[in-house]
């Protein structure tokens, strides 16, 4: 067989072996995500989402690396996983985990002004501002009460026709009068 040949054709065992691990691989994460719960893969805040692009690299490695077992790997996933889930449980029952955790969301509009301090702190631009605001239909500050970063990094955009109503803020830092 040429080098041609080689690059192109491939080893028809490492062509069953991808096949074979992926379908295997695949099906292993597919029970364990279902065995862990929904939260798992929820791309709440910067720490799931770290998890989750983990969990993606290490089902590419199991795949396509020759030199990683397939029990190698669904034991990766399942560590992964497994501190995923206990990291989240503990969370939900210890004040001290989930701040060490998660981010707060933080207040970048409010009160008719732009927060500029906490807009430099958490690096968000004017321009960023503005394209949340037309992602929530609202052309302009003026009828925006307020405008949140949020711990998962989302911009949210809540009306000034909500103003009176609004509770929501009450975990978010900035300043309110």
């Amino acid at each position: 067989m040429t080098w041609i040949e080689d690059i192109v054709i491939g080893n028809l065992f490492d062509y069953a072996r991808l096949l074979i691990v992926g379908i295997l691989a695949y099906l292993a994460l597919v029970i364990i995500l279902r065995i862990s719960g929904k939260r798992t893969l929820a791309a709440m805040n910067a720490f799931d989402f770290i998890v989750t692009v983990a969990i993606g690299s290490t089902l590419a490695a199991v795949i396509t690396s020759t030199t990683v077992s397939l029990l190698e790997g669904i034991l990766a996933l399942f560590i992964l996983v497994g501190l995923q889930y206990v990291v989240t449980w503990s969370s939900v029952r210890f004040n001290l985990v989930e701040r060490m955790v998660k981010s707060e969301p933080r207040l970048l509009y409010y009160g008719g002004e732009l927060l500029r301090d906490a807009m430099k702190a958490e690096r968000i631009t004017e321009a960023e501002i503005e394209q949340a605001l037309r992602a929530h239909g609202t052309d302009s500050l003026a009828s925006v009460h307020a405008i949140v970063l949020e711990t998962n990094g989302n911009i949210s955009v809540l009306p000034e026709s909500d103003k009176g109503k609004v509770t929501s803020l009450s975990n978010v830092v900035g300043p309110r009068p």
